[in-house]
């Protein structure tokens, strides 16, 4: 069906637009007399032509209704009577999402969230205001639900996912070879993306619990590599935290009165005391404080130094 001239865009946000009083769709038209299969969404068309169209007098009508009253009959009039508008829309992104059904039903959504947040003083026609609300809940159920492992989480990825295979058709119409620099250019966002996205579109999901073969018990989860640390590797971190822990207390016992006291509670415990505490405790200042605990520092970095020859990882815990 042919959009409204004045049907709200991003260069005309404010545009009004008229729904339709039947949606021609070829394929819900059908003899009452023909004996077809039921289908539930020629049945669904049918029911919402029932509901009358607004016009803009009673639309903002019924907004300052429900907006000043809370008058849920009023939010119920003004759903019923756009609810022609959701499938003109949902129709744009059957290309993307072949159940139409499914999207209409987001698309309502959408529509009640527009009467919830709908200002009738703004100047603007519900169905103008509606159209966004409508789209970007189609949009987000179509992305959160073609794939299983989500291929459109920013932005940019969204962009390219509906646009990238209509631009690829309207160059080729033009007579160009679709290349990835070109798409680039032509939907203003880096090369890399769009190899990105290509990638994304032409990998299908994988389950790693399915057989690799007829006949074969191993899955491809038996094949993927193991991140978790080996038991030798564990042996060997828990030798080093434990020889580390002996040089840290060996450490300590060079050490002398306040010294002493502030290596203990500020470095070697897990609830370390603050510097106005320890001063206080002792009658010392914070800024005294913070230089003795300084001064362990460089103290300690230099011992751990003649201990490990890797240092940075002995000291990454003490600074």
């Amino acid at each position: 069906m042919a959009r409204d001239k004045d049907v709200p865009t991003e260069k005309n946000p404010g545009g009004d637009i008229d729904l339709p009083k039947e949606i021609d769709l070829a394929e819900e038209e059908s003899s009452e007399k023909a004996l077809v299969p039921f289908d539930p969404l020629q049945r669904y068309l049918a029911e919402i032509r029932r509901y009358p169209l607004l016009s803009r007098e009673e639309e903002h009508r019924l907004a300052v209704e429900y907006k000043e009253f809370g008058n849920i009959e009023a939010a119920y009039r003004l759903v019923t009577a756009n609810l022609r508008l959701v499938v003109m829309i949902a129709r744009e992104y059957q290309r993307a999402f072949r159940n139409l059904l499914d999207l209409v039903q987001e698309g309502n959504i959408g529509l009640m969230e527009a009467v919830k947040n709908f200002d009738p003083y703004r100047g603007v026609r519900f169905p103008s205001y509606a159209v966004w609300w409508i789209r970007a809940y189609i949009i987000r159920y179509i992305m959160n639900d073609w794939r299983m492992v989500k291929i459109g989480t920013t932005q940019a990825q969204r962009k390219l996912f509906f646009n990238l295979q209509k631009e690829k058709e309207r160059l080729e119409a033009e007579g160009f070879t679709p290349g990835q620099k070109l798409l680039a250019e032509r939907l203003n966002v880096k090369e890399g993306e769009i190899v990105e996205m290509e990638q994304r579109l032409a990998n299908r999901d994988l389950s790693t619990d399915v057989p690799v073969g007829e006949g074969e018990e191993a899955t491809l989860l038996d094949f993927l590599a193991d991140n978790k640390e080996t038991p030798e590797e564990r042996v060997a971190e828990a030798e080093y935290r434990r020889v580390l822990s002996e040089k840290m207390e060996e450490f300590g016992r060079t050490l002398k009165d306040k010294e002493s006291v502030i290596f203990r509670e500020r470095l070697l415990t897990e609830e370390p005391l603050t510097l106005r505490e320890i001063g206080e405790k002792y009658g010392i200042s914070r800024e005294r404080v913070r230089q003795i605990e300084e001064r362990i520092k460089k103290k300690l970095k230099g011992f751990l130094g003649k201990e490990f020859k890797d240092v940075r990882d002995a000291v990454a815990g003490a600074e």
